[in-house]
């Protein structure tokens, strides 16, 4: 009987601590590429190196940590062409190019550095140029690896390229919820809340307190402890 009390006792032990730990998620912290489509972001389907944008393009960077491009945060802040390119005028074989460049949060910095604000830039460049060609006369220096993969804009970050880094996600039933919301309007969040991180709200399920499955295990083992001690009475008094 005590044996199968010890059994029970591991077992309730597991069941109460199960899913409420973190779960290690492997990310990148790296620069996204990003066309603007009419009011909206999408990923970027190639490269800078190889993007040759038209006349009016709107374009942007993002540094940020992220998993894959599904997860990647999107530019914040003034997209629009006609802002951007105001006091620029247009020039017979030259194109505009509006650039949208965010350099994240102080949560996706590399340890030591401090992102600069975001900023915007309109290229004028030969109408053959590429993307990288127009972010290379507007926010040098550029640093790129050996694979030509963006690693740094205007000099950020100093050091890394790509780096795979581990982030925390809670693996308690609906807590995952929300995740990425808001990456896809990236201008009215930044309004709200500039470090483009979701505003933060209390409650007893996430004051960083026990769980309830903690507590309902503790009260398990309390009982099977006292029914223990009653069956190691029973055996004694018989």
């Amino acid at each position: 009987m005590i044996r199968r009390l010890a059994a029970l006792l591991v077992a309730a032990l597991f069941l109460g601590l199960a899913g409420t730990g973190p779960a290690q998620a492997a990310g990148y912290r790296y620069w996204s590429f990003w066309d603007r489509d009419g009011d909206r972001w999408t990923y970027a389907t190639e490269g800078p190196s190889t993007a040759r944008p038209s006349d009016g393009a709107v374009q942007g960077f993002r540094f940020a940590v992220s998993e894959d491009s599904q997860d990647a945060a999107r530019p914040r802040g003034t997209a629009s062409f006609g802002a951007i390119c105001a006091r620029t005028p247009a020039r017979e074989g030259m194109k505009r190019v509006a650039l949208v460049l965010d350099f994240g949060t102080p949560a996706d910095a590399p340890s030591g550095e401090t992102p600069p604000a975001a900023r915007t830039a309109c290229a004028r460049v030969p109408d053959d140029a590429t993307t990288a060609e127009a972010l290379a006369s507007t926010a040098k220096p550029l640093r790129y690896d050996t694979n030509a993969l963006l690693c740094a804009i205007a000099g950020y970050p100093k050091t890394g390229c790509g780096d795979q880094v581990s982030t925390e996600t809670d693996t308690d039933e609906g807590k995952g919820e929300g995740k990425g919301e808001g990456k896809g309007n990236g201008e009215d969040r930044s309004a709200s809340n500039p470090s483009g991180s979701p505003a933060s709200s209390a409650s007893p399920a996430d004051d960083g307190g026990p769980s309830v499955g903690v507590y309902a295990g503790g009260a398990l083992v309390a009982a099977l402890a006292a029914a223990a001690v009653w069956q190691a009475r029973r055996r004694r008094d018989a």
